[in-house]
């Protein structure tokens, strides 16, 4: 679980990107798409309409993080519906990446590594919950 201080630092970091939530976005997923360029196909819809969800749902997240048990059945079904578009456990890892990535190359040298610790703490944590409601999806289909 992250700290309190992990959370403040997420949020305070979180506050100078937002702003820039478009461009954001949009590195995210061509960072996402380098990484893994499968996921692309995942994607057939208006990336803008995309982008602004990406950015609201972590926006919900980072607002959320200081009432955590809040924020876990938002997260849940989310993950639910991820399930259904084919998203699977090893994904969270790769989206993960991507995140961190962008977040490093959007604050540059405010990314310090206390930054990153706090990212990585807090995303490990909404990756599993979001991962523990997508094994319910799947389980539900068996």
């Amino acid at each position: 679980m992250p700290t309190m201080t992990q959370i403040e630092l997420v949020q305070r970091t979180f506050a100078v990107v937002a702003p820039l939530a478009d461009d954001v976005a949009a590195l995210f997923y061509r960072r996402l798409f380098e990484i893994d360029p499968s996921l692309q196909s995942m994607f057939r819809g208006d990336m803008a309409a995309q982008r602004r969800k990406l950015m609201v749902m972590l926006t919900a997240a980072v607002k959320g993080l200081p009432r955590l048990d809040r924020l876990v059945p938002v997260l849940q079904d989310l993950a639910r519906r991820h399930a259904d578009y084919g998203v699977i456990e090893s994904q969270y890892e790769t989206v993960g990446n991507a995140l961190i990535w962008t977040l490093e190359k959007g604050l540059g040298p405010d990314f310090t590594p206390e930054v990153r610790e706090a990212w990585t703490t807090v995303y490990g944590v909404l990756a599993a919950t979001m991962k523990a409601g997508a094994e319910e999806r799947l389980a539900e289909a068996v």
